[in-house]
């Protein structure tokens, strides 16, 4: 597997590693009665603090909470590097307390980074599956992002829903979670659950700029629908072409054909809906009576 790296790798930040348990056990009672166990995914608060200065509430499960940081601010256009950033710092303890008291992830950024800072510094919550972007006017700079001239072969597409059949995942288990994957060709980089779709293409997109890798020759997968901002996070990330087992919006097909991205939506087994630039998908019908 060859991967694509940039010309001058950024100066890593210094990561904690704050993993958290992504289940866990609780006692149910079914329609007859009966009582027995059964797993449900964790779900945390976690506050972002950036330089001090408290700008953002997510929920997440925990899996990755280094990486969703620095992808939350990639995604927001709060920083523009990772070389910015001198360390993220993960800490779940002050969340122990009362329901819903976060967790701490304390950014700080190197000396003479200059930010832009959220324009409300209201403190926000947002939810898993809500709008994941609190900050900025993200359709303001569609218009200045440029996709590589990549393809995808249905054979491969194929071998990348199969791939996530195979996958073992919070949801098999428990349910109740989102997964995002990042595949080269039909090779699976990296698989991300968390409880919002949008969490974990910012764990993603975090993952890339740790690992120094663009976007160019990969394709971003989802189990959720391709709303207008899962479609320019891909965007930002340089990935052209990205595939969802659920649907997409009317305003992510809009996004996704004025940035020449192209959206596969309905994809099981064998069967996908090609919604925009099907000019990226190469044919191969013959694969679908197989």
């Amino acid at each position: 597997m060859s991967v694509v790296l940039s010309d001058s790798p950024p100066r890593k930040p210094r990561l904690t590693t704050a993993r958290a348990p992504l289940t866990e056990r609780v006692q149910v009672r079914n329609e007859w009665g009966e009582v027995s166990e059964t797993s449900i995914p964790a779900e945390r608060a976690l506050t972002i603090y950036l330089d001090k200065r408290e700008i953002v509430t997510l929920m997440t499960l925990g899996a990755e909470p280094e990486l969703l940081v620095l992808g939350f601010l990639r995604n927001q256009r709060l920083v523009e590097s990772p070389d910015q950033i001198e360390s993220i710092t993960v800490d779940w303890s002050l969340g122990e307390g009362e329901i819903g008291e976060p967790g701490v992830a304390a950014v700080k950024t190197r000396a003479g980074s200059s930010l832009p800072m959220p324009r409300s510094a209201e403190r926000v919550v947002t939810t898993g599956c809500g709008q994941g972007s609190v900050f900025g006017d993200l359709m303001a700079h569609i218009d200045d992002l440029r996709l590589a001239d990549a393809r995808i072969t249905q054979g491969q597409l194929y071998g990348i829903v199969n791939a996530i059949r195979l996958q073992e995942s919070t949801y098999k288990s428990a349910g109740s979670v989102h997964g995002c994957a990042l595949f080269q060709g039909e090779d699976m980089l990296l698989f991300v659950e968390d409880v919002g779709r949008h969490n974990a293409v910012d764990t993603i997109a975090g993952w890339m700029w740790m690992q120094g890798l663009d976007g160019q020759d990969k394709v971003f997968y989802t189990t959720g629908r391709l709303t207008s901002e899962m479609v320019i996070k891909s965007a930002q990330m340089g990935v052209p072409v990205v595939v969802s087992r659920s649907g997409i919006t009317q305003m992510g097909l809009q996004v996704a054909r004025r940035v020449g991205l192209c959206a596969i939506g309905r994809a099981t087994h064998k069967r996908f809906l090609c919604f925009s630039a099907p000019e990226r998908l190469l044919a191969q019908p013959e694969l679908a009576r197989v």
